[in-house]
């Protein structure tokens, strides 16, 4: 007999929640805000707001369901099931912060600031929750492209917009890149990091280094299963080149990174508490993930 299904509501803590945890009071985080020239009552406001929909959410589904949470912070922790329908209750960077966690679970993306929120990610109102949930695990979704890094040691990290390789903080990254093919010879180079994305993130931190770099490359769409990829400021020396700076990888290609610095970190999606560590000749491999992000339209 097969479980009912489990529907796992993803939210994140409000910009309020997180003055009152600072300041103690609605009075003291009221102060605070007014001294900067803000008004706490938006901000309370956005809150509640987040809160209504939560909970319309949450008495949507349907009554046979099981039903848990789990605030972005415990992502990590979290141990997400086959049968899950995943709800996440906030904005689009929520969604991407999610992906990485799971495997083939469908995904239903609520908004719950429309007009703040460009709704790529989450596409649905809280209203709409009492119609899609029944529904979700066999309705349309888009297939999303999702990132990959695995290193020699088999640490493996997924993202559904970029990821990062590169100095933990403001110091020159060493590294030998090229293809992921023995026959290849890889360049030396010495930058500030690399990323490689997906359609999905050629909306964000991808295309602020393609206009910045006046590519000509096309970038690819959401469901798109090519990716793209950039290395930030390169710099030519007489040991280190600038001839790999850019460029697209197909369905099944690779890139392969050799790291020359004492530490390197490769983290997905802006989440730098959950990076993997690379030491001074270990191997990173990039491409398409398997995985896919369900996202239900």
């Amino acid at each position: 007999m097969s479980l009912a299904p489990r529907a796992v509501l993803v939210h994140r803590t409000t910009e309020y929640e997180e003055l009152l945890a600072r300041h103690g009071t609605h009075g003291q985080a009221a102060f605070f805000l007014a001294s900067r020239g803000r008004s706490l009552d938006e901000v309370a406001e956005r809150h509640h707001r987040t809160r209504r929909a939560l909970a319309e959410v949450a008495a949507a589904v349907p009554l046979q369901w099981r039903q848990s949470r789990v605030e972005r912070a415990d992502l990590d922790r979290f141990l997400f099931a086959p049968e899950d329908v995943v709800v996440v209750v906030g904005q689009d960077g929520l969604v991407a912060n999610t992906a990485k966690y799971l495997s083939g679970q469908p995904v239903v993306g609520i908004d719950t600031d429309p007009g703040r929120n460009p709704g790529v990610l989450v596409r649905h109102q809280p209203s709409d929750a009492g119609a899609l949930l029944p529904c979700a695990a066999t309705a349309r979704a888009d297939e999303l492209t999702m990132v990959e890094a695995v290193a020699d040691d088999t640490q493996r990290l997924l993202a559904l917009n970029e990821i990062y390789l590169g100095p933990p903080g403001h110091q020159t990254a060493r590294y030998r890149l090229g293809p992921d093919d023995p026959a290849a010879a890889p360049e030396p180079q010495a930058s500030s990091g690399l990323l490689v994305g997906t359609g999905t993130g050629s909306t964000g931190w991808l295309r602020s280094l393609w206009q910045q770099s006046g590519s000509r490359l096309a970038l690819p769409g959401p469901a798109d299963p090519r990716l793209i990829w950039f290395v930030r400021e390169a710099w030519p020396s007489p040991t280190t080149g600038t001839s790999l700076v850019e460029g697209v990888l197909e369905s099944t290609e690779r890139l392969r990174l050799t790291v020359e610095s004492d530490r390197l970190v490769a983290f997905g999606d802006g989440i730098e508490s959950d990076a993997l560590e690379l030491t001074w000749g270990q191997t990173v491999s990039v491409g398409r993930s398997d995985t896919a992000l369900r996202l239900v339209g």
